[in-house]
């Protein structure tokens, strides 16, 4: 009988060693490590692809120039916010790891994509939920027995990497869903599913499948505590692409973003929303991330952004107040912290306001995180306006990038901005005069007299403060 192998293995970054040690050498997390057994038993009757894949295709060197460039055929979903992440459909062969947290929705978006992919025979493998509660699922998305949707649609609940090869070499799908990741167990590694080495043994397996058969694999995963991907961050590095599910479970839209894509741009995003028959796409996002109001408050702004390439109207709010504990506040959701203190000492310096006696609270409208710099001059408008308890005009927004002096920068892609906000019915916009460049029209030129939209161009922070107030 040979002796059963083990190594510790850190569960953040996937990191092996032979012995147990307190901090890791690669990611410098500490107490990480578990033991885990890697002894692979070959008495077991154990099979991986490699086995039921009778056309085994030999590997050699070949040069550049003699390999044939096509263009990716892509099989396009019925869902256009998911085309838009994956960069215009599913590419044939490509590994896609998607993740969130419990209860976000991840298995209802990609049952319904399933169910809707009438042209394509489709297996759906599932280790945390029977048959009947996905039937139940697919007939309350009203995609049940009543259409033909499910002509093409299979299930299999297992969870042994083994079996699920045996049924894929049977039925020979074109799309396999696994759900997820984290509940399969391979025979070759003998730990408990969900350690680093069992999803990452899962996940080769699954890997050298889509390749070898030009079949796509959609991988739903757990994340961790913190945010991160459950288990090794390798299994980031072997897929394709890497979609992210967010969104704040209290509000109704979820987003789909992109974290990492080889076919295609990794600053999409997607939103949904959340309904009793399952995920919606929203195809005109900027009328729900700004609430409809009756009358004018103060410290509302809005921004003109963009994500990926699609650009989005939000809504900015600040509160301005008396610091009561001497000790001032600085709250934010949706926006970076460390962003909003350089907005704040900006305005104290360049404009004179004492904002460092008052408590700031600062929030991005339907619960979306911003990172785009083009938001701060709407950020600016909004504290400015609170702290003045002044209603901004209802129909005027902002794009700009404000700098450490106080001027305002000029953001690429103005022309999109100005025509979504011209779309929405906005009548003016300030943007930065630096967008109108003096006799070249480049990337970041601006004809004005294409747009029916008043644009108000500024330079400074002060101009916008005596337009404005």
């Amino acid at each position: 009988m040979s002796k059963i192998k083990t190594a510790f293995f850190c569960q953040q970054c996937g990191y092996e060693s032979v012995k147990w040690v307190g901090q890791c050498p690669s990611c410098s997390q500490w107490n990480t490590f578990v033991e885990e057994q890697v002894q692979k038993d070959k008495s077991k009757n154990s099979n991986t692809w490699e086995d039921y894949n009778e056309e085994k295709k030999v590997s050699k060197t070949i040069a550049l120039s003699k390999i044939k460039s096509s263009e990716e055929k892509r099989i396009p979903t019925a869902d256009p916010e998911l085309n838009r992440v994956l960069g215009g459909g599913i590419v044939p062969g490509s590994l896609v790891l998607v993740a969130g947290e419990p209860g976000i929705g991840k298995s209802t978006l990609f049952l319904q994509n399933g169910l809707w992919l009438k042209d394509i025979s489709v297996l759906y493998i599932s280790g945390e939920e029977s048959e009947q509660q996905i039937k139940m699922r697919a007939e309350r998305m009203k995609q049940g027995p009543s259409s033909n949707a499910g002509d093409n649609f299979y299930l299999l609940t297992e969870t042994s990497t083994q079996t699920i090869f045996q049924e894929i070499k049977k039925l020979k799908p074109q799309l396999v869903i696994v759900d997820s990741i984290q509940t399969l167990q391979t025979p070759f590694i003998d730990s408990s599913p969900g350690s680093v080495s069992q999803i990452r043994e899962c996940a080769a397996e699954f890997q050298r499948f889509a390749k070898e058969t030009n079949t796509p694999v959609f991988l739903i995963g757990h994340i961790t505590k913190d945010g991160g991907i459950a288990g090794p961050k390798i299994l980031e590095h072997m897929v394709d692409t890497v979609l992210q599910f967010e969104g704040d479970r209290h509000y109704a839209y979820r987003i789909l973003r992109t974290l990492k894509n080889r076919f295609g741009s990794t600053a999409e995003l997607g939103i949904y929303e959340m309904t009793s028959e399952g995920m919606r796409g929203v195809l005109n996002p900027s009328e729900i991330l700004i609430t409809q109001k009756e009358e004018q408050l103060s410290g509302i702004a809005i921004a003109a952004t963009i994500e990926g390439m699609r650009p989005l109207l939000i809504e900015v709010q600040a509160l301005v107040t008396q610091s009561v504990y001497g000790t001032p506040q600085r709250t934010v959701s949706g926006f970076d912290l460390r962003r909003l203190q350089l907005l704040l000492a900006v305005l104290e310096k360049r404009g004179g306001f004492h904002f460092g006696v008052k408590d700031v609270f600062l929030n991005i409208a339907g619960g979306i995180k911003v990172e785009d710099p083009s938001i701060d001059l709407a950020v600016l408008c909004a504290l400015l306006s609170s702290y003045e308890d002044v209603a901004l005009p209802q129909q005027i927004c902002f794009a700009g990038e404000v700098g450490l002096s106080g001027e305002i920068r000029a953001v690429n892609r103005i022309d999109q901005r100005i025509a979504e906000a011209e779309k929405l019915g906005f009548e003016k916009i300030i943007v930065s005069k630096y967008n109108l460049p003096a006799g070249r029209q480049g990337q970041n030129g601006l004809d004005k007299k294409k747009f029916n939209i008043e644009v108000v161009t500024m330079g400074k922070v002060e101009e916008v403060y005596k337009y404005l107030f």
